[in-house]
């Protein structure tokens, strides 16, 4: 039986089948998302959603949905599901549906009257194409098919509008057509593998709701452009492959590709499976170069979520040649910037003050790993950024020299992942002396010299990088450990921030603290009191000023609320290695069953993957991004950290 199975009784209520949705990617940047049902609750859902390079690789929704028809005896039977102009369902062939299934490919079972019809979808590896497969498991009588496809050719974060300067002509391809509906665009070739009749029949679909984006507030409603329809007869048995992508295809060759396609797939039987296929589905390969997208449907690739991601993302599923490929070029980019200052990479917010310190706790996973010869790998390039942040390369981090602890201006510029922002100012304006970048970098400190002895590195650099992190030990406990037992968040001037934030779990979390095991476990039971939730951290303890647990309303509303309570998966990662530090091999059950929560989500929201956050009381429902990056390699590396305990 498939771990990820879904019954009728669900999926014809709308009211739960909307809320669960589901992603495939190709590794290439592309994207199909929608709900379990099939109607498109947020402009950012679609069956092809590509970037495009010319375009700066926004992602452009090409092909928004395919309606598809039953028809017998004359008689049509539309299995489609749209949302239009006050909250219009139709047609409404979710009354048709019998069962969906996630185990290696979704798949949607159909019945109308006699006709047991599925439905397969599957993305192809690295490039720009989906196909689905239709098959006729029993029909008593002639059964016609008929595909309508709809059409956006627009950013997936704006909205199409009905216009005279739509191209409305179709070239034939072999057993379809291509089309192209605006100048700059790649063509969309939609092909079948048995021949079809093509019915030209243009117009547009107007009013479509996207109910998601009713509920954020934002721009909800578009226009459609439908060119016309395929019809394909089938008899019992019978199965026919309709293809959507940017480049012709060979009929004949579809069958082939679509099962060498499953045969590749990895079976979502378990947690552990769906968290990995949700990890790959993350990657983005161009030629030699390797990136990871913080999320979707709307992430972009993100210098901070790269670092921080990647050890999740691909050592804890002995994906290490991955790894290896992310990290070369992510910190070419990094020393580019450290070189020259250019900022001109495809990793946003490589220049953020954070990032050196993120790429060294990435290159201290991997020289974790059994049964990997690291001592030498990455030594040389922790040495480069430990020194560049001594000798005050970074033009916003700042050694003190008489404390050795790190400075940093986020006052106009948000400076941490916590960078909300309102009305061009950050939500949280935390400046100064930051626990988790001072934490870091006494982590990257002891790191570097550890690694730069193992690997023969200068001694007089090894020392002056041993020294400084003793330098700081001191002034760092006395800067952030308070009388009440727990850190403070940001220390600014004579100003101390009191907030309960889990910034101080990442401190107790890491290999190499200041703090001793006594005071980590004071910390640690404070964020277990005030921060822990089923679904991870809250980004703000119910106690602290502030604290706006649901992350829900206008955009400004939602913007307020991003950090001050709704929690984060991902810093259950840290939570997990500082528990496991103060409490040794008896906390691995507790954290076990800490886990319990995220395994509860692979049948929530995005199936098979998690939210990027969750609000942070009951009933915790996951928000924003479907799938995000941190929070499925977190959860990966606290399930790989527990296994290797366990073995």
């Amino acid at each position: 039986m498939s771990y990820l199975k879904f019954d009728k009784n669900l999926l014809i209520n709308l009211d739960q089948s909307l809320t669960k949705e589901m992603l495939r990617t190709n590794q290439a940047g592309a994207y199909h998302c929608s709900t379990l049902p099939g109607m498109n609750t947020r402009k950012q859902h679609g069956l092809l959603v590509i970037p495009i390079p010319e375009k700066e690789n926004k992602n452009f929704v090409l092909l928004s949905s395919l309606d598809e028809t039953v028809i017998q005896h004359g008689a049509e039977f539309n299995l489609g599901l749209h949302r239009y102009r006050g909250g219009v369902i139709a047609p409404a062939g979710h009354k048709y549906i019998r069962e969906f299934d996630c185990e290696s490919v979704p798949r949607m079972t159909y019945r109308v009257g006699g006709v047991i019809l599925t439905k397969e979808k599957i993305f192809i590896s690295n490039e720009n194409r989906i196909l689905i497969r239709y098959t006729l498991v029993d029909a008593h009588s002639a059964t016609t098919l008929r595909f309508k496809p709809f059409l956006a050719f627009r950013e997936s974060n704006a909205l199409c509008v009905a216009n005279d300067a739509v191209n409305r002509d179709t070239e034939p391809v072999d057993n379809g057509v291509a089309t192209c509906l605006y100048e700059g665009f790649p063509k969309l070739y939609m092909q079948l593998s048995r021949k079809p009749r093509w019915v030209p029949e243009p117009n547009w679909y107007n009013g479509i709701e996207y109910v998601k984006d009713l509920e954020r507030g934002v721009p909800y409603c578009e226009d459609l452009w439908v060119p016309g329809y395929f019809e394909v007869p089938l008899r019992k048995g019978e199965s026919v492959i309709f293809s959507a992508g940017v480049e012709p295809v060979k009929p004949t060759s579809l069958k082939k590709m679509y099962e060498g396609e499953i045969a590749s797939r990895t079976p979502r039987t378990s947690f552990y499976n769906c968290l990995k296929n949700a990890a790959k589905q993350f990657y983005v390969r161009e030629g030699e170069d390797m990136y990871v997208i913080s999320g979707f449907p709307w992430g972009v690739v993100l210098a901070r979520n790269t670092f921080m991601a990647v050890p999740g993302l691909t050592l804890a599923i002995d994906h290490y040649d991955d790894y290896r490929r992310i990290m070369a070029t992510a910190l070419a980019a990094l020393d580019r910037y450290i070189d020259t200052g250019d900022t001109a990479s495809r990793l946003q917010g490589i220049d953020l003050p954070d990032i050196p310190l993120w790429a060294v706790w990435a290159m201290q996973q991997y020289d974790k790993c059994d049964g990997i010869d690291t001592a030498h790998t990455y030594a040389a390039e922790t040495a480069r950024i430990v020194d560049y942040i001594l000798d005050g390369g970074h033009p916003n981090l700042h050694v003190d020299p008489a404390t050795g602890l790190l400075h940093t201006l986020g006052t106009g510029t948000p400076a941490s992942w916590m960078n909300s922002m309102l009305n061009g100012r950050p939500v949280i304006p935390r400046s100064g002396l930051l626990v988790e970048f001072n934490a870091l970098w006494y982590n990257a400190l002891v790191f570097a010299a550890k690694s730069g002895e193992a690997a023969g590195l200068d001694a007089a650099r090894v020392q002056r990088w041993r020294h400084t992190a003793e330098l700081m030990k001191e002034p760092f406990v006395a800067t952030f450990l308070n009388e009440a037992g727990y850190l403070y968040d940001y220390v600014d001037g004579s100003f101390a921030d009191p907030a309960v934030r889990p910034n101080m779990a990442v401190a107790i979390g890491l290999d190499y603290s200041p703090l001793d095991r006594r005071q980590r476990k004071g910390v640690l039971d404070v964020v277990t009191r005030e921060l822990l939730t089923p679904k991870g951290l809250r980004t703000l303890s119910p106690r602290s000023y502030g604290y706006r647990p649901f992350y829900l309303g206008s955009p400004e509303e939602r913007e307020l609320a991003m950090h001050q309570g709704p929690a984060r998966p991902w810093l259950m990662g840290f939570y997990a290695d500082a528990y496991l530090r103060v409490f040794g091999m008896s906390g691995v059950a507790y954290i076990d069953r800490m886990l319990i929560g995220f395994e509860d989500e692979m049948s929530q929201g995005c199936i098979g993957s998690l939210s990027q956050l969750y609000d942070g009381n009951p009933p915790f429902a996951g928000r924003g991004a479907v799938s995000h990056a941190t929070n499925v390699a977190e959860v990966l590396r606290t399930l790989r950290t527990l296994k290797k305990l366990n073995v």
